[in-house]
Parts: C-alpha cells; sequence; structure tokens
C-alpha cells in the first residue's frame, strides 16, 4: 500500500493496515461473523463493483473552495432571513445566527475529519453511517437525504420563478420553472467538472453580492447615504432588540427567540454535507477537503454572521414590508433598508442576485440528492440500477431518479397545488436537524473506531482538537433540542390543529419508521458495529494514490493562476 509520505500526508505505520482477520483477535466468532457484516460486503465488491463505471474526480480545488464558501445558500438567506428578523427582532437573529454557526461548525470538523481519512467514489455521510455505524444507519441517512434534497429542488426553482415576479413579467411562471429546471438537470447530467466550473461561478457571485452588501451596509451605519442618515444601531433602540411571539412580556420574548431559532436554520440546511459529497469527486481530497472545510469557518462568519447584522442595522423589524413586501427582493431586509436610505435601482440588481442564488442552491440540490442515490447503490441500500456511470463518471439513472422531483415545482403553477407542494416542503422542515444528529453519531463511532484500531489524530489529514469530539456532543444535543421545538407554536390553543403538527414533526416518524424497518430487515446486525472490527482501510490505497503533492508557486502572481486553472 502506497505510503502517505509520498503524497505529504501523515505517515502511518503498518498498525493501521491491519486485516480483518487480524483485527477480530480475541472477539467471539459468532459476534465477529455479525459485525462485520459491512467489511465483508465492502471486500467482497458491493462498493467496489468493478462491472459499472464509477464517478470521477473531476472537482478542482478551486471548485472545492468556492463551493465551501458560496454553496447552498439561497433565499433563506437573502429573502428568509426578513421574516426571521421581523419574528424575533435583531437581537434575538443575530444571537440564533451565532448559535446556529456554532452547532454547523461542530458538525463541519466532525464531518470533515470523518470524510477526509477516506473519501472513496460514492463519498456522502449515508455511505460512512453505513461504514462505521450500522447498514440500518446508512440506509435511513440515504433515503433521508434522497427525498428531502430531491423536494428541495422545486422548492428552490419556484422561489427563483417567484423572485423574477418582482418585475411584474406577464410571463406565466410555468415558462420560468421550466427554463430553470431544463437548465440544472442538464448541468447534472453533464460530467462533474461542469457543475463545479457553473456553480465556481454561481458561488462567486453570491460571495461578491454578499460583500457588496456587507460595505453598503457599513456605509449607510455611518451615515453615507444620498440622504446622509447615519444609522448606527437605532433600530435596536426603536422598534427594539427583541420582540414579542404568541404572548406578551417575557414569555413572549421567550417565544419569539426559540421561533427564531427555528427559523434561522433553514439557509444553514444541508450545506456541510455538501462538502462532504465533493469528496467524493475532487481532485486529491484528503488534501483538498480540509482546505475548504477551513474556509467554511469564513462563509459562517462573513456572510451568515455579517448578513444578520447588517439587516439588524438596515431595517426595523417592525417594517411591514418584511413579511407583506411580495416575491423576492420585496421582502429582503437589504432591499427595504437600501430603499429606506433613499437608493434607487439597487433593488433590481440584489433581485437577479437572489434568482442566481436560488438556481444555485437547485442545482446543488439536485447534485446532492442523485449522489445520495448513488450512495445507496453502492452500499447495496438502494438497486443496483442506480449504480451505473457514464464513462465520464456521471450517474445518470441516479441522476434521472432525482430530477423526477422537479415535477413537483409545477403544482406552484395553481393555488390548490401550491398547498400540496406546501406539504411536500414540509417534510424536509426536521430533516437538517435529524441529518445534523447522524452526522455527531458517525463522527464519534468513527473516532471511536480510529482509537480502537489505533489510528490517532497526527495520522488524520483532518483534525480539530478544540472542537472535537466534544463538538459532536454539542451538535447532538442541540439539533435534538431543535427538532423538538420545531413546532412548538402549534401547541398554543389558538394555533392547534392536528394538520399544523403533522407538517410541523411528520419528518421525524418518516425517519424512524425508514430506520426500524430496516432494523426489521437486518435484526441480526449489530445496533453498530465493533469498532475493532470497523472498515477503515478499504479504498486508503486508491484514495492515497490519487494524491498529489501541493503545487509551489515561487512568486506571488503565480499563486493568483490557479484561481482561474
Amino acid at each position: 500500500m502506497a505510503n502517505g509520505i509520498e503524497h505529504g500526508l501523515p505517515e502511518y505505520d503498518e498498525k493501521t493496515v491491519k486485516t480483518v482477520d487480524e483485527k477480530t483477535v480475541g472477539v467471539p466468532e459468532h459476534d465477529r461473523r455479525r459485525s462485520s457484516a459491512v467489511s465483508a460486503e465492502i471486500l467482497s465488491g458491493e462498493i467496489y463493483d468493478e462491472l459499472f463505471e464509477s464517478t470521477k474526480r473531476g472537482l478542482k480545488s478551486r471548485h472545492a473552495q468556492m463551493i465551501a464558501l458560496g454553496g447552498t445558500i439561497g433565499t433563506g438567506l437573502f429573502v428568509g432571513s426578513g421574516q426571521t428578523l421581523a419574528r424575533g427582532g435583531p437581537a434575538f437573529i443575530l444571537g440564533s445566527y451565532l448559535f446556529m454557526a456554532f452547532l454547523v461548525w461542530c458538525v463541519v470538523t466532525g464531518i470533515t475529519e470523518v470524510a477526509a481519512w477516506l473519501p472513496t467514489r460514492g463519498c456522502s455521510m449515508n455511505l460512512f453511517g453505513y461504514r462505521y455505524v450500522s447498514r440500518s444507519l446508512g440506509f435511513a441517512m440515504g433515503w433521508l437525504y434522497w427525498y428531502s434534497l430531491g423536494i428541495l429542488v422545486p422548492y428552490e426553482i419556484t422561489a427563483a420563478g417567484l423572485v423574477i415576479d418582482y418585475w411584474k413579467t406577464d410571463v406565466n411562471i410555468a415558462v420560468w420553472i421550466t427554463v430553470m429546471l431544463v437548465v440544472i438537470v442538464g448541468l447534472n447530467a453533464l460530467p462533474v467538472r461542469f457543475y463545479g466550473e457553473t456553480e465556481f461561478w454561481f458561488a462567486s457571485l453570491k460571495v461578491f453580492m454578499m460583500i457588496g452588501l456587507l460595505i453598503l451596509s457599513f456605509i449607510l451605519f455611518w451615515g453615507g447615504g444620498p440622504n446622509r442618515d447615519r444609522l448606527g444601531f437605532r433600530f435596536w433602540v426603536h422598534p427594539g432588540a427583541a420582540n414579542t411571539y404568541l404572548e406578551d412580556g417575557n414569555t413572549g420574548r421567550f417565544c419569539a427567540l426559540l421561533s427564531t431559532l427555528v427559523l434561522s436554520a433553514f439557509p444553514f440546511t444541508f450545506a456541510p454535507e455538501l462538502l462532504v459529497c465533493t469528496g467524493g469527486e475532487m481532485e486529491s481530497p484528503r488534501r483538498n477537503l480540509p482546505t475548504a472545510a477551513r474556509r467554511y469557518f469564513y462563509r459562517l462568519i462573513i456572510f451568515y454572521i455579517g448578513c444578520v447584522l447588517a439587516i439588524g442595522i438596515l431595517c426595523p423589524s417592525n417594517d411591514s414590508a418584511l413579511t407583506d413586501g411580495g416575491a423576492g427582493a420585496g421582502s429582503s431586509a437589504f432591499v427595504i433598508g437600501i430603499k429606506n436610505a433613499g437608493i434607487h435601482g439597487l433593488d433590481s440588481v440584489i433581485n437577479a442576485g437572489i434568482i442566481i442564488s436560488a438556481w444555485s442552491s437547485g442545482n446543488s440540490f439536485l447534485y446532492l440528492s442523485s449522489r445520495s442515490l448513488y450512495s445507496l447503490a453502492v452500499t447495496g441500500n438502494a438497486p443496483s440500477f442506480f449504480k451505473a456511470c457514464t464513462k465520464s463518471g456521471v450517474p445518470y439513472r441516479a441522476v434521472a431518479a432525482s430530477s423526477l422531483f422537479t415535477a413537483l415545482a409545477y403544482l406552484n403553477v395553481a393555488n390548490s397545488g401550491s398547498v400540496v407542494f406546501d406539504w411536500f416542503v414540509n417534510l424536509t422542515n426536521t430533516s437538517g436537524f435529524i441529518s445534523w444528529i447522524c452526522c455527531g453519531i458517525v463522527t464519534l463511532r468513527f473516532m471511536k473506531a480510529c482509537k480502537a484500531q489505533g489510528i490517532t489524530t497526527d495520522m488524520l489529514p483532518y483534525h480539530n482538537k478544540w472542537f472535537q469530539p466534544w463538538g459532536s456532543w454539542a451538535a447532538i444535543v442541540g439539533f435534538v433540542f431543535l427538532t423538538l421545538i420545531n413546532g412548538f407554536n402549534v401547541f398554543w390553543p389558538a394555533n392547534w390543529s392536528v394538520s399544523s403538527f403533522m407538517t410541523a414533526y411528520v419528518g421525524i416518524p418518516i425517519f424512524l419508521v425508514i430506520y426500524f424497518a430496516h432494523r426489521i430487515y437486518a435484526r441480526n446486525d449489530p445496533w453498530a458495529h465493533d469498532p475493532a472490527l470497523v472498515d477503515l482501510h478499504t479504498g486508503l490505497e486508491e484514495v492515497l494514490d490519487g494524491e498529489t503533492p501541493p503545487p509551489v508557486y515561487d512568486k506571488w502572481y503565480k499563486k493568483l493562476r490557479v484561481v482561474f486553472e
């Protein structure tokens, strides 16, 4: 097996490449057979099936870095944050985003440690759940990702279509839906380098727009707008730093805080998983994946925290346009604040940026959904029919199956259909929380397996000693809490209805039914693999052989060239 030193990677000794037989010394024969189910399937070619073409490593370093920065940033941040500001006020939205950013960073540091060790073909969190925890968890996570991400594709397509209506066009929304649907599906049907290139430029535009808005907010803060009105923290004083919700007084403020926490989660949803999924099709993933993860920290601080701090300065939380300003930029706190400052014409530019963001997010969600189905197939948790890839590495059958969800967007053409569509979208409300809870479990089991097999943290391509392993525990506790309070407002007598309750919590029983149905099917499997028997090595040689040393630039201007290569 290739040694990591050849590729500039941490050295690992002979004990990290023990065979399955050597690892099972002293383990009772009955438990050995049950606990090594996944290892046996991997070694026998369940994952490495030579009968099928596999995905290819077509994502360059710059693609990975920009996807990490821009990724799934969409209408949730640019438009949805306005509704969150109206619900909680500037202090609560800032505190909620700080809390969410902390929990998400705990998830990112954990899953990057897992993914960077063995970023094989079909790399995804459901694949790692299958390898490091149990077949049942991998099965449930994979199908959760497939349907949740698949439903989010038409959601973003519809959002983009509605944003276009900001310009009051006479074109039916079905036309815009069709155009965006064709482009998104077409991009995902092309080799992954085209997806990477498209996302590079989409994400770049989002990043530049966010930086521009933050600079403009800073200028308006000091009174640099046309009307020379210095905003400062005026709106923290009036209408106030914190709002009330459902009740008056401290109880109402507490309810507003809880509701703001729940609403704040949507812009973050499935963004960390995108980082992991790209690892399976990324050049030199053991080097590039940790780099992308470290830069994810700046995304959380600059774009998420900076965004909500800016809108709390620009726009009062009691502005009626936040909740009924219409589609697209009409309900964006940035646009409302800019218009109030006397700046005209910039709203259309921002609206165009929001359309690109929604388009980009839909593109990423379809990529994630199709790769989740492909990972299910290569682990034997979906028909092998979906293993098939083109010679350029596109899992075309998985892409085609995931693309079927896009037809749900047409439900929004009719008012009665939009109700059904909203119900589908609400299935995904708790999916992000459940995914991050599972990610924490996978990370902890991976760390336990590494410890049992003598793999120390200095042998790993990535390890954050400040946040792991306690960060994974914090993420699990935090997201369990958020899952339980997701629909707390339905328990108020004025808001109670069975449909509202189901809307808020139906995602939980769906996941549990999928998981326990597989547990019944795989009832002879242990609840979790024995750490000493977890397969941490199959595919490692192939990954190491594909690693290349980082480029060396002797001149600063040569380093800039990597951005365009």
